[in-house]
């Protein structure tokens, strides 16, 4: 289909869930807007993902809706909205029919068996080799988009950055360098043990004059708190915090150690240098997106990227994971 770049004055990016998927899609935006200089960038999410989007100046505007949210109600919301254009950078079958119920002129989304009905312009149906943030600029191509840029975007509050300063500069000493670590991660069996976060931290300890701040969220409770109690004043564990504080406390840091989670990408798209500890998923296709960053895996498993969401073994890939390899990559990190 022939498109008017100028004709286009809006357009929503379907993607629902979870924050680090969105921070990956983010990375259409520089081209979207070099072709589009007109058009407004809406997004669409679930409610618990909106605050990925919420400083980012490229985006106009975020709707949110229910993760079961009655598919019709939602279309007709975003038929209001008088959209251009649609990606779905989701194209799943629930974000399709929402897509091909909005009416949109033009509907970008992925050739997926069962989904082509939705789209008019498709993108390839194939993962291919690369990262899952360059999977996201497939739907660019299918627009003829010539990709020059492959930036992922997050931003922190001046609000939320200035307590995360304040936090630092009364909680943590002066002078060392701050290592964040993250226990997080959306499986059990993406979670490094907390013994392991010991046993790293600690080695790390010996090399380097640092301290570490232990950044959490719901659920991590019982790791963060075994962590913190072996490392004693070598680290600081930061309160219960929203989203906005918690990337503002990682902006903050000068690296980040990291399990496969939303929080691992929001740093790398910060800048941070971040090391992702990988297990059960690929690190070539979901580690850290930046230039700076890296990744530790036990690659030589047999049962390495199972993705499973639960280890059935004794989570060798974490447990066995070789603190030296670490030790390395950490070195290079504060070398940069």
């Amino acid at each position: 289909m022939k498109i008017n770049n100028n004709e286009i004055n809006k357009i929503l990016c379907v993607k629902p869930r979870g924050i680090g998927d969105i921070v990956l899609s983010t990375i259409i935006l520089d081209d979207l807007r070099k072709n589009f200089p007109s058009a407004e960038i809406h997004y669409l999410t679930e409610i618990f993902a909106k605050d990925a989007l919420a400083n980012n100046p490229l985006v106009y505007k975020v709707h949110t809706m229910e993760k079961t949210g009655f598919v019709l109600k939602v279309a007709a919301r975003l038929r209001n909205e008088k959209y251009d254009m649609i990606i779905d950078l989701w194209s799943n079958p629930r974000s399709a029919q929402i897509t091909f119920l909005t009416h949109a002129k033009f509907r970008v989304g992925f050739s997926y068996r069962g989904r082509k009905y939705a789209y008019n312009i498709l993108g390839t149906s194939e993962k291919g080799e690369h990262h899952s943030a360059e999977h996201n600029l497939e739907l660019l191509k299918a627009l003829g988009i010539e990709i020059t840029s492959k930036r992922i975007h997050f931003y922190v509050s001046e609000e939320d950055n200035s307590w995360a300063k304040q936090f630092i500069k009364t909680n943590l000493p002066e002078g060392k360098k701050i290592v964040g670590i993250i226990p997080s991660g959306g499986w059990a069996s993406k979670r490094c043990d907390a013994s392991k976060w010991v046993e790293i931290c600690k080695a790390i300890k010996q090399k380097y004059d640092v301290v570490f701040l232990i950044l959490w969220g719901p659920g991590d409770e019982n790791d963060v708190n075994f962590i913190k109690n072996n490392l004693g004043n070598n680290a600081v564990l930061i309160p219960e915090v929203k989203i906005g504080k918690l990337s503002a406390l990682i902006k903050n840091c000068n690296m980040v150690i990291a399990n496969d989670s939303g929080p691992m990408h929001i740093a790398a798209a910060l800048g941070i240098p971040t090391l992702g500890i990988f297990g059960p998923t690929n690190p070539k296709a979901h580690g850290p997106y930046s230039p700076n960053s890296d990744y530790v895996i036990k690659q030589d498993l047999h049962c390495i990227i199972c993705n499973k969401l639960v280890c059935p073994y004794k989570h060798e890939c974490m447990t066995q994971l070789p603190v030296d390899v670490i030790l390395q990559k950490v070195k290079i990190m504060f070398k940069n």
